[in-house]
């Protein structure tokens, strides 16, 4: 991007977005029509810095990065999208996200490289951030892999559902392909999505369940074209018991088996 005249120090932090695919996309939201009013404008850019002094001083090169788009508190889960974040050295150490987001509330989802300003300008629930960093290890495997355009998307599976099956390859909701993508890095053996969900799971993750009954379910299905249900475990769906990669899982498992550190949190 070209530089800011008389930036300031939130304003420095909003770098122009380097889409890798679509022109705009929610995170499993419908799209609002409208710019965002000043406060929100204001919250998200204050809500970027503080989270770019934050990584800054943890030294870290690459971290997962989450944010509180919706309110998913009646589920017992605090955060609900999660990105790859790494610190560009070709930008003057500014922060890249690398996520998956739905588009517009369709089936269909993509990956895109964005800067901290975009991640957080996105009329989240809650102006909360949350982050992990990861282990020396996986984040030397994770950085080359996160400025390869290709090889990030390796793992990408473009039909969407907010709450596909944590080990099934049918559909692929964001947090999932964090997760996937992660695994692709951790394993080089892990060549399809297939084969990172087996090791994930052996590694000991455990996707969040969700109960979800039966009325909702038909609801979602019914009016929301980025909700399907049917590559869970029939008995399972049956029940209402939805399994399903979350946030809130992940920073568990990486900090059970110390791929990463304690989660902090940026208000």
């Amino acid at each position: 991007m070209s530089a800011l005249s008389s930036p300031s120090r939130a304003l420095a932090v909003l770098a122009a977005a380097v889409f890798l695919a679509l022109p705009a996309a929610h995170a499993g939201q419908n799209c609002e029509e409208g710019k965002l009013a000043g406060r929100e404008l204001a919250n998200g850019m204050e809500l970027a810095a503080r989270t770019a002094d934050k990584l800054n001083a943890s030294g870290a090169k690459v971290v997962l990065l989450a944010r509180a788009g919706q309110d998913l508190s009646k589920y017992g889960l605090r955060w609900s999208h999660l990105g790859l974040a790494y610190k560009d050295e070709s930008a003057g150490g500014a922060w890249r996200i690398v996520h998956k987001l739905n588009a517009c509330g369709t089936d269909r989802a993509d990956v895109f490289r964005q800067g901290l300003g975009e991640f957080f300008n996105d009329r989240p629930f809650r102006y909360e951030a949350a982050f992990v960093t990861l282990s020396p290890e996986l984040q030397d495997r994770l950085l080359p892999l996160l400025r390869d355009n290709a090889a990030v998307t390796r793992l990408h599976t473009p039909r969407y559902s907010m709450v596909a099956y944590a080990y099934a390859t049918r559909y692929q909701q964001s947090n999932q392909w964090a997760l996937e993508t992660l695994a692709m890095a951790a394993e080089p053996g892990n060549a399809s999505r297939s084969q990172a969900q087996a090791w994930l799971r052996n590694q000991g993750y455990r996707p969040s369940v969700l109960h979800i009954d039966t009325f909702t379910r038909l609801g979602a299905r019914l009016t929301r074209a980025n909700v399907e249900f049917d590559d869970h475990p029939t008995g399972d769906r049956f029940a209402g018991h939805i399994a399903t990669a979350t946030v809130d899982s992940i920073f568990d498992w990486l900090n059970r088996t110390q791929r990463g550190s304690a989660m902090q949190t940026v208000r």
